[in-house]
């Protein structure tokens, strides 16, 4: 069988149209909107102290490695697999063992806090909870699910294959793989919905001393946001403490806001919302459009497989291809 080269250019030019015309920004998913009653968390670079107690309770009431639980329930007193391990670990980036990090950005002389200028500030990276996450959609399980009322993010370790597309696919670089467990699975921040039942919630707010993450549902953070630009630089304002309608409040020193909180469009929006006084791309955040990846992927191939027109017509014509091929071999 010979497939002419003419006919083979013709075949791609006809699929390049296809998918062109499914990757059209009017013919992606349709943009997803925020559930009822999601729940999440606004940190404020301007309020954290770099204490990292996020961390450490993060890493305890998850039962990751380095926590007081680890590797037990939470409740449970810790035991240390063995006596040389009496260690403690400072990470320096996200990892299967640490779902939560707090990095530090310095300029020139590094003195002057939460300025561009020979100044530095601090950012707390975890999941975003996408309001339409890409690691959901490249699951071909659906071991990560975005839950329809609260829209956290969960994992099923119970219906993971291993495959490792939702590392790919996040645009944030956050699932991390157990690479060093016989029996490994995807590691990332759940928002302590384990704890939810309990009327409990995210161990990195409950325990943040200044305010700089709290949790709560994401349009009353997204109000408090509005309500922190609105504020005047340099007066003393009182800012929750824990959760966004909590009634102890610290009173602070309103800093220069950056007139922008990353979260409310970034990738078709987040429930984790950040704010900050130095630029987002400064503290390692993508610079993303405000149409979510998945939505885009999606259009794609729900244009292109709809009806199975698309895959039939090709087929076809591959088909007619190879059979005029081998008649013209025969004659």
């Amino acid at each position: 069988m010979d497939l002419k080269r003419r006919d083979f250019l013709k075949m791609a030019a006809g699929s390049g149209a296809l998918l062109a015309a499914g990757s059209h920004p009017a013919l992606a998913a349709p943009r997803k909107e925020l559930p009822p009653n999601a729940v999440g968390i606004l940190y404020d670079a301007t309020l954290c102290i770099g204490c990292q107690s996020c961390m450490v309770n993060c890493k305890t009431f998850n039962s990751v490695e380095g926590g007081a639980l680890y590797p037990q329930k939470e409740g449970i007193p810790y035991e240390f697999p063995r006596p040389d391990q009496r260690f403690w670990d400072r990470p320096v980036d996200l990892s299967s063992n640490t779902l939560n990090v707090i990095k530090a950005f310095k300029t020139g002389t590094g003195v002057n806090k939460d300025s561009e200028t020979d100044g530095y500030s601090f950012v707390k990276r975890h999941c975003m909870h996408c309001i339409d996450p890409a690691c959901v959609s490249a699951c071909p399980v659906s071991a990560l699910k975005k839950h329809p009322d609260t829209g956290v993010v969960t994992y099923s370790k119970d219906a993971c294959i291993g495959c490792r597309y939702c590392q790919i696919a996040c645009p944030y670089n956050i699932p991390k793989f157990e690479w060093d467990e016989a029996l490994p699975q995807i590691r990332k921040c759940q928002l302590c919905n384990h704890r939810y039942a309990e009327g409990k919630y995210a161990a990195c707010c409950e325990f943040c001393p200044t305010g700089a993450s709290i949790f709560g549902k994401v349009t009353d953070l997204q109000a408090e946001a509005k309500r922190r630009l609105s504020l005047k630089e340099g007066t003393y304002q009182a800012y929750p403490l824990q959760t966004v309608d909590s009634k102890h409040t610290i009173p602070t020193r309103v800093a220069r806001y950056l007139d922008h909180v990353y979260g409310l469009a970034e990738g078709g929006g987040t429930q984790y919302l950040l704010m900050s006084g130095v630029p987002f791309s400064s503290l390692g955040l993508p610079d993303l459009p405000e149409e979510a990846a998945a939505a885009v992927s999606e259009g794609i191939q729900h244009t292109l497989y709809k009806g199975m027109i698309a895959p039939a017509v090709l087929l076809a014509g591959l088909v007619f291809s190879a059979y005029r091929s081998t008649k013209n071999g025969d004659e």
